[in-house]
């Protein structure tokens, strides 16, 4: 099966310092970043002078932004909303700044075992983003998330039943849906009409611990061949979140190449570089 899509990833686990960033990711042969943050901060607290220092260095290494990966919705419900729609303002404005149409976002922390009580008041929220994303023209990909109202996959469908259209799709997330304990295989059959970007990272269920893609709970090869096979054709996105993964000895593939020897800890580049190898693996084995 021929396999048609993008590479990006979150490079800030690469390096705070952009680039570093970008030698990272043109080391790995990719081209595109999903930009969460630099310096530490993100992207959409940035100063107009910085951002536009920023896109000159991206574009002159030629690389793209896939999305900005906002923290937009990643705020208790119970908070006020006025500013955060500010800041919401703001990511749509940096996102035009940026070349890029995709904004990542949120469903609002939701107090555990209250989801119905607050739903009103997280669509009234979402319902706002999205008019305006609409009237401005940006694409929101809500990303399933562990404590926010669309932590499960009911509730991610439940806001793509209200909002689903060309400016609200969904990214799916395996590691997110492992750490909350839904099956990914349910969530896939749930949300795969309304799916157009992909986190690519794996958990294991016993303890919710990030794994490479293919060594947890996420059935991350299976999912994506099915995706792949329903036609999907978008951003495959590396999260590693493997800062302090020391399972090394336990991989199959030859995975100690990229790191050096006796070290307990990956460096961020390593991380990267693991997480992109794992997938790659899958990708080759799904497309031979």
């Amino acid at each position: 099966m021929k396999l048609k899509y993008t590479l990006t990833g979150f490079a800030d686990e690469i390096s705070a310092d952009l680039t570093e960033q970008i030698e990272g990711i043109k080391r790995l042969g990719m081209n595109h970043i999903e930009m969460r943050g630099v310096d530490g901060e993100n992207l959409i607290f940035h100063s107009d002078e910085r951002i536009s220092e920023i896109r000159k260095k991206l574009k002159d290494a030629g690389i793209s932004l896939s999305a900005l990966g906002s923290p937009l919705g990643k705020i208790r419900i119970e908070e006020p909303f006025a500013p955060h729609f500010e800041a919401f303002k703001r990511g749509v404005e940096i996102a035009h700044r940026m070349d890029t149409g995709f904004i990542r976002m949120f469903s609002f922390f939701v107090p555990e075992g209250r989801h119905e009580e607050f739903k009103g008041e997280v669509f009234d929220h979402i319902g706002r983003f999205v008019d305006y994303a609409s009237a401005n023209d940006v694409i929101l990909l809500h990303e399933n998330e562990k404590e926010i109202y669309g932590e499960s996959a009911a509730e991610c469908k439940a806001l793509m039943e209200s909002f689903y259209g060309d400016h609200f799709k969904a990214i799916f997330d395996f590691a997110n849906f492992v750490q909350v304990k839904q099956d990914t295989l349910e969530a896939y059959e749930e949300l795969k009409d309304y799916v157009v970007y992909i986190h690519v990272k794996d958990a294991l269920t016993k303890d919710g611990s990030v794994v490479p893609a293919g060594y947890g709970d996420g059935h991350v090869a299976e999912i994506l061949k099915k995706l792949f096979e329903n036609g999907f054709n978008g951003y495959l996105s590396i999260e590693p979140h493997l800062f302090d993964f020391v399972g090394f000895a336990g991989l199959e593939q030859k995975a100690v190449s990229i790191r050096s020897e006796g070290k307990e800890k990956l460096s961020g580049f390593e991380a990267f570089a693991l997480a992109h190898q794992s997938l790659m693996k899958i990708l080759e084995e799904i497309g031979s």
